[in-house]
C-alpha cells in the first residue's frame, strides 16, 4: 500500500528497456510491506535499509534457486552485510563506475529517464534519517533476531507475482 501503480509500471518499463539488451526476463513482484513494517517496528532505525536489503537478498536467492536463475543491490561494509545472507554470487555490473558514468550508460541504453521518475519504491518509503554507512554485521544480526524471518519470507514468496517481460 506504500507504493503506487506508477511505481510498479516504472519497474516494468525499466525491465522492458533492459530486455532489449539481455533478452526476455521475468520480473518478480514480491509483497514486501509486512516485512518492512516489522523491520520498521522492531529494528534500530539506522539499520532498516540494510535489513530490508538483506531480506530482499534472502528472497531473491530463494526465487533464483527455485527458478534455476541468477540473482542480481554502497560502502564495503554495507555490501558485506547485505551479501552475508546468501550463498550465491551477486553480480553488480556498475560497481566500478562513478555516478556520472552510470548516468551516461543509463542515458545511452534508454533507462535514465524512466529511472528518474519520482515514484516511490520500497526502500525510499522507509528510509531512515541517519542510515548506517559502516554497519557491523553482528549488530545487524542481533537486530534481525527480533523478526520472525522464516514466516515473513515464506509469506512474501507465497504472494510473489511473476511478470514476463521482453
Amino acid at each position: 500500500p506504500y507504493t503506487s501503480e506508477r511505481a510498479r509500471e516504472k519497474v516494468l518499463e525499466l525491465a522492458r528497456l533492459l530486455s532489449e539488451y539481455c533478452g526476455k526476463m521475468r520480473v518478480h513482484v514480491v509483497p514486501f510491506t509486512e516485512i518492512q513494517m516489522q523491520i520498521h517496528a522492531k529494528c534500530p532505525e539506522n539499520y532498516t535499509t540494510l535489513i530490508m536489503r538483506r531480506y530482499m537478498m534472502r528472497i531473491a536467492e530463494i526465487i533464483a534457486r527455485k527458478d534455476g536463475g541468477q540473482v542480481a543491490s554502497q560502502t564495503m561494509e554495507a555490501l558485506g552485510c547485505t551479501d552475508a545472507v546468501v550463498n550465491m554470487p551477486v553480480f553488480r555490473p556498475a560497481i566500478g563506475m562513478d555516478k556520472s558514468e552510470i548516468i551516461e550508460r543509463a542515458q545511452k541504453i534508454g533507462t535514465f529517464e524512466t529511472s528518474s521518475l519520482p515514484y516511490e519504491d520500497c526502500c525510499t518509503v522507509f528510509t531512515p534519517k541517519h542510515p548506517a554507512t559502516h554497519p557491523r554485521i553482528e549488530l545487524i544480526q542481533k537486530a534481525e533476531d527480533a523478526l520472525d524471518s522464516e514466516a515473513l519470507i515464506a509469506a512474501a514468496i507465497e504472494g510473489t507475482e511473476v511478470i514476463e517481460v521482453g
